[in-house]
């Protein structure tokens, strides 16, 4: 697990969640991407005085590729608690900007959860990279 300095905040509450309709099309039209095995991620970022937000992220796991919900579900939770341990090296003290972040699972299998938390991490890392302040 990661150590964060500070708060040590690893909550994941409602509103650190993409879940409205006109953001999530906002993002999927306007937003850049990258790809980082297992992930597709489109990312958007605001100023700071645009809105009153944390950083938003949204997960996807096809039905497409994961016919059974509890693998979709389970899948969804280990991304979760990645992002929940590692969220801090996005927080909005340390960037420009505020971002929303869809991640999209593109593998057809299921990872481990320290394989998967790796590559969020690596994820984060390039964002952080991006907007670094």
């Amino acid at each position: 697990m990661s150590v964060i300095s500070g708060n040590n905040d690893f909550s994941f509450k409602k509103t650190e969640r993409l879940h409205h309709r006109n953001d999530i099309q906002e993002l999927f039209e306007k937003g850049s991407s990258f790809y980082l095995y297992p992930f597709k991620v489109i990312y958007i970022a605001e100023s700071f005085d645009s809105k009153i937000k944390p950083q938003q992220i949204l997960i996807s796991v096809p039905k497409r590729k994961f016919k059974k919900a509890p693998d979709r579900n389970s899948i969804k939770r280990q991304v979760r608690e990645a992002y929940r341990h590692h969220k801090d090296l996005i927080a909005p003290q340390k960037l420009s900007k505020i971002l929303r972040i869809a991640y999209i699972y593109t593998s057809d299998k299921k990872m481990p959860s320290d394989v998967l938390t790796k590559k969020l991490k690596k994820t984060l890392e390039r964002l952080h990279q991006e907007f670094i302040v």
